[in-house]
């Protein structure tokens, strides 16, 4: 089992086009409470991070705004976050701000500045670079904000909105027991099919019973190939899960099958949400648990 637990850390990488709107975002991170640090390099974000994660609830929540100058910063940065998708301490969120060619043009020549990447060109050709560049990071980002029509203003209210405390989105994994007897979940995200583990239903005074007591529960478990099992399902949802939840997914629905939803699936289903109640929001229900007992009645 995972031994560290998930806190209500928030992590915001802010990036984007030059000239989209990163100083807007960061100002209004710091609004919320933010710890923030502006231009950080990327090759210097594994200490912060070693900083952010020994300071106990004093950093919990931070913005970094990670301005690409070039391509080893940037796959310096991808390093970071894939690293970062691995660990069981935080999840971080790419806030990416973009902005039409034409406007980004303009704000250059308002501003008389010149673009990071063609700082003795026009600043088309860096703009035109720099999209290129953060193409895949873009894919990456779980909040894209298109600034082209935006005020200030108007960006400041959207990062509140969304990035105020309570407003935070909680991912939530259910982990539900089924019997394949009674149809497939149709709400379901993952399913695994537990039919071939050896079957409690068989020995006459378990039949009654369901997975949820103890001496049905350690008869599944005991059996080596249960074991083999759990240890190569929890090891693909440890790898899943912060995937999924980088994603932006909300919920993700983990259904547990056995024939009749009473006896192994129950039992499995009951030690996977123990297995990562400490890292994840968890719900274990039971689908069919009951149905038996609406049959026989």
């Amino acid at each position: 089992m995972n031994n560290g637990s998930m806190e209500d850390i928030q992590l915001v990488i802010i990036t984007g086009m030059s000239g989209a709107g990163k100083t807007v975002a960061i100002h209004s991170f710091e609004d919320l409470g933010f710890f923030c640090v502006d231009n950080l390099p990327p090759a210097l974000m594994p200490k912060f991070l070693e900083l952010m994660k020994e300071s106990g609830n004093k950093m919990n929540k931070v913005a970094l705004v990670m301005d690409l100058r070039g391509r080893e910063f940037f796959d310096t940065l991808l390093r970071v976050i894939d690293d970062l998708s691995d660990s069981n301490w935080v999840t971080p969120q790419i806030l990416f701000l973009d902005a039409d060619d034409e406007v980004l043009v303009r704000r250059y020549k308002e501003t008389r500045r010149s673009h990071p990447l063609a700082p003795l060109g026009l600043p088309l050709e860096g703009i035109r670079q720099e999209r290129e560049l953060l193409e895949e990071l873009k894919g990456r980002a779980q909040h894209i904000y298109k600034t082209s029509q935006m005020k200030p203003k108007e960006l400041r209210e959207k990062i509140l909105t969304e990035f105020s405390a309570n407003k935070q989105a909680t991912f939530m994994v259910n982990v539900m027991s089924f019997g394949f007897k009674h149809g497939l979940p149709i709400d379901a995200d993952l399913v695994f099919d537990v039919r071939f583990l050896p079957n409690p239903h068989y020995i006459d005074h378990m039949r009654p019973k369901t997975g949820l007591e103890e001496e049905v529960a350690s008869y599944v478990l005991k059996w080596s190939d249960t074991q083999k099992f759990l240890a190569k399902v929890t090891d693909l949802l440890a790898f899943m899960l912060p995937h999924y939840k980088r994603e932006g997914k909300s919920q993700l629905v983990i259904a547990i099958g056995c024939t009749g939803g009473q006896h192994r699936s129950v039992a499995l289903s009951e030690y996977i949400g123990h297995y990562f109640e400490n890292d994840y929001h968890i719900r274990v229900t039971h689908r069919d648990i009951k149905k038996r007992k609406e049959i026989a009645t």
